[in-house]
């Protein structure tokens, strides 16, 4: 039952966030809307490597007969993920005009590039049936700054704004790392708290969907 669920939501996950992704690229004519188009395949592409071979693993002969692809997929989403919120931070700033060079982005670019060194250390032990607990928090130490960081501005931006388009989107990056956590800290010990990367991609799917209507709001103005 469970292989059955877990590969139907991973499938309308997949396709659901990529498919917008392409009409965001292929429909607008503004970089916001196509940066954040590219957004949407980076998540989508970035998370098939991770699911689709846990997907077959769950429907064949299970997740200890695929340890090293779903440890590779991991490593690759891991890194998707930062250049997902790296592509992000300059979606804001386009969308509320930020043109000037400051010490934000030099912190975005440190704290992305930091956590995709430390993804990289073997000390992290991807493809091991018990990977190191200490290293899956040394390499979201900086992950979570960053998603914190993109978190404060939209929030900021879209108040003193009074964005309603884009006034949730920093509940969407809120979500998706109150289900994150528990699960890099708890799910080796406690294996049903990997659950709650359900509605951690809800979350994501949410974000992708906000940018998708604000761009289909922009094009009825017009």
């Amino acid at each position: 039952m469970q292989a059955i669920f877990e590969t139907l939501f991973d499938i309308f996950y997949l396709l659901t966030v990529t498919i917008i992704g392409i009409k965001m690229i292929k429909e607008s004519n503004t970089k916001e809307y196509k940066l954040f188009g590219i957004m949407a395949v980076t998540l989508g592409c970035g998370d098939a490597f991770h699911l689709i071979p846990r997907a077959i693993a769950l429907c064949t002969t299970g997740l200890s007969s695929y340890t090293f692809y779903l440890g590779i997929g991991k490593l690759i989403t891991s890194i998707t993920m930062t250049i997902f919120y790296v592509i992000l931070y300059y979606v804001w700033r386009i969308h509320y005009g930020i043109n000037k060079k400051d010490n934000l982005t030099n912190i975005v670019w440190t704290l992305a590039i930091l956590r995709i060194i430390l993804c990289l250390f073997p000390q992290n032990e991807w493809t091991s049936v018990n990977p190191s607990l200490m290293w899956g928090i040394i390499r979201n130490i900086p992950f979570a700054l960053l998603g914190l960081l993109v978190l404060i501005l939209w929030k900021r931006s879209a108040t003193k704004n009074n964005d309603l388009q884009y006034k949730d989107l920093w509940l969407t990056i809120l979500l998706s790392f109150a289900f994150y956590i528990p699960v890099v800290l708890l799910a080796d010990v406690f294996p049903i708290v990997g659950v709650l990367m359900i509605p951690k991609t809800c979350a994501y799917v949410w974000t992708i969907l906000i940018g998708y209507n604000a761009m289909k709001c922009k094009k009825d103005v017009k």
